[in-house]
């Protein structure tokens, strides 16, 4: 009997102690993405600087990129997780005053406004590709990362928003 008292109170230190590992590197995740968003932005605004393109910001930037060749209303870009900020109204406002993004009223849903980029908006898209392109020339070699190894990363991130996603649709 306490023998298997000893072992139950072990068992529940040795559960403390993998909870608090697991909430050390949970921690630890949650501050990379974060960190890891601002330092892609931050990149992003360089290449802008480096060309002298002072009419936008990098979320904005980024913003063209994830729009593409696509046609799409805010609400789309928000679903397919095209954007990342409380404020893209605000955004796609600036960007059609700025003359990056042509902007229509949906011919099935007059409310809704269908957003497509202009010629400036695709030089902007090409641009962030283009940097793209050169970090992968350099993301093994210099970075030592490689396709195995953002694979593993992808797939921890996708159950992570998996996770959290379960979390807001059934209010766990």
């Amino acid at each position: 009997m306490n023998a298997a008292v000893a072992l139950k109170e072990n068992t529940a230190v040795a559960g403390e102690a993998d909870g608090s590992v697991l909430k050390a590197h949970y921690l630890e995740t949650l501050t990379f993405v974060e960190r890891l968003h601002r330092c892609l932005l931050d990149v992003i605004k360089d290449e802008l600087d480096r060309i002298g393109c002072d009419e936008i910001n990098s979320v904005q930037a980024l913003l063209l990129f994830n729009i593409g060749d696509a046609e799409l209303t805010a609400g789309e870009l928000r679903t397919r997780g095209h954007y990342l900020g409380s404020n893209v109204s605000y955004n796609l406002k600036k960007l059609v005053d700025t003359k990056y993004i042509h902007h229509k009223r949906s011919e099935a849903d007059r409310r809704s406004v269908r957003v497509s980029l202009t010629g400036k908006g695709q030089e902007i898209k090409e641009l962030v590709d283009e940097l793209y392109e050169r970090h992968l020339l350099s993301l093994t070699p210099v970075g030592e990362v490689g396709a195995d190894d953002l694979e593993t990363v992808n797939t921890a991130l996708r159950r992570l928003e998996r996770f959290w996603t379960d979390q807001i649709r059934y209010r766990l």
